[in-house]
């Protein structure tokens, strides 16, 4: 089996020309549309953790594993998938990955039982786990190479969007029509998109404009056999260290992302629809972060890259200093001031992390190191992270689970240290290749 890479040369070719501007944006449009459907059918269980809880007398273990085991399949499948996509057809992959998860969805409404929700949920996971790959792929090739930074980053804010949106309105649908609504709303809306998907967008459409297959998977491209993908994506200390301190940093934003609801329903006596509220504005918080330390790390690391990695050292050591006095203080405004200070920081080695990985790696297989980084991301810290606090709330409680979370952003840190002192002999050796 071979992965193709497009080369340099025909990456501009493909780029200079561009489908009808106002179709394009149509077809920017519904892939975004269908980025917040997979977001909201995804965090849509977090808002009604608390009813699940009640209603069917689930540990918190349980809980964590409804949500864990989505972002697990995303992990697993992601690379695979987006092979896969690329070699069917990109359209059709998008129409039939939005329908299984919206159908997935469906089942969560009508599930009567643990089993038969994490079943479903499985298959939300299956449904949405090459989409955000898949779908910035597409957008990228129907849109001018200048544009494609900008519409990358709007892209993958739609995840945070579409975070907050599926908290928010499940609380709310959940606290006046009852929690299977909840599930039902995001089907609906996933089933919508998915037919203005196939009705509006055709692969006939864009591939005059540099997506066709010749163009993915023809001559034009050089084939890369597996085992030298493999080599080059971990070719050294560095990378491997980015990879893992990006993931175990991320494992304290997921638990705090799944959780957050719960802990306000308990602590502070919110009903779902007004934990959900609060969560999502802590996860609009952490998205916030997410692009703020983005932009101050590369103004300070613009004439020296290796401050990436104090740079990242220094937002886990304080979220993690932030949360952990958070929950060391009683209920009140001041907690959440603090974890709002946490948030803000917790995701922000999402950037640098990225950067480093981007400047460690050969700009051909570009492609395939961040697919890798998004598994360590899913593996190392969104799958585990929701399910481990689950394990640990049920033997000492949530509070006592997330007074514990955020140390996960010191191994993070050791990573980030490790990294950084392998980094220069890294750099030099990869530029020489490009050379």
């Amino acid at each position: 089996m071979a992965i193709y890479i497009a080369s340099e040369g025909q990456e501009v070719a493909a780029s200079a020309h561009s489908v009808p501007r106002t179709y394009a944006w149509i077809v920017f449009a519904l892939t975004f549309g269908l980025l917040l459907s997979d977001y909201m059918s995804r965090q849509v269980l977090n808002a009604v953790f608390p009813i699940l809880k009640a209603e069917w007398q689930l540990s918190d273990t349980q809980l964590g594993s409804l949500s864990g085991i989505v972002a697990l399949l995303v992990g697993l499948l992601t690379f695979p998938l987006s092979v896969l996509a690329d070699r069917w057809g990109r359209v059709k992959s998008i129409v039939l990955m939005a329908a299984l998860w919206s159908l997935a969805t469906l089942a969560c409404a009508i599930a009567e039982n643990y089993n038969q929700m994490f079943a479903a949920r499985f298959f939300v996971g299956v449904g949405e786990a090459a989409y955000g790959s898949v779908g910035i792929a597409l957008i990228i090739s129907i849109f001018p190479a200048h544009l494609r930074s900008t519409l990358s980053a709007a892209f993958m804010a739609g995840g945070a969007v579409g975070a907050v949106l599926g908290m928010a309105l499940g609380g709310v649908v959940a606290t006046h029509f009852g929690w299977r609504w909840s599930f039902g709303t995001m089907a609906l809306f996933g089933f919508v998109l998915v037919v203005l998907y196939r009705l509006i967008v055709a692969e006939h459409k864009l591939r005059p404009y540099g997506s066709d297959e010749q163009t993915q998977n023809g001559d034009a491209a050089s084939p890369l056999k597996l085992r030298a993908l493999a080599a080059e994506l971990f070719s050294s200390t560095s990378v491997i260290m980015a990879y893992v301190g990006s993931g175990l940093q991320l494992f304290i934003m997921a638990a705090m992302i799944a959780w957050m609801p719960s802990f306000l329903n308990r602590y502070y006596g919110m009903p779902t629809d007004k934990a959900g509220v609060g969560a999502a504005a802590f996860i609009l918080i952490g998205a916030l972060g997410m692009v703020l330390c983005g932009m101050l790390t590369d103004r300070l690391s613009r004439t020296a890259a290796i401050r990436k990695w104090t740079i990242a050292i220094t937002y886990c050591c304080i979220s993690s200093l932030c949360l952990l006095i958070a929950f060391q203080l009683p209920a009140g405004t001041a907690q959440l001031v603090m974890i709002g200070a946490g948030m803000l920081l917790v995701a922000g080695t999402t950037g640098p992390a990225g950067a480093m990985v981007a400047n460690l790696i050969h700009p051909s297989v570009h492609a395939s190191a961040f697919a890798t980084l998004t598994l360590a991301n899913n593996m190392l810290g969104l799958a585990p992270g929701p399910f481990v606090t689950g394990v640990i709330a049920d033997r000492v409680g949530l509070l006592g689970a997330l007074e514990i979370v955020p140390l996960f952003a010191l191994g993070a840190a050791v990573a980030f240290g490790i990294g950084r002192r392998h980094y220069a002999k890294d750099l030099q050796r990869i530029q020489a290749q490009k050379a």
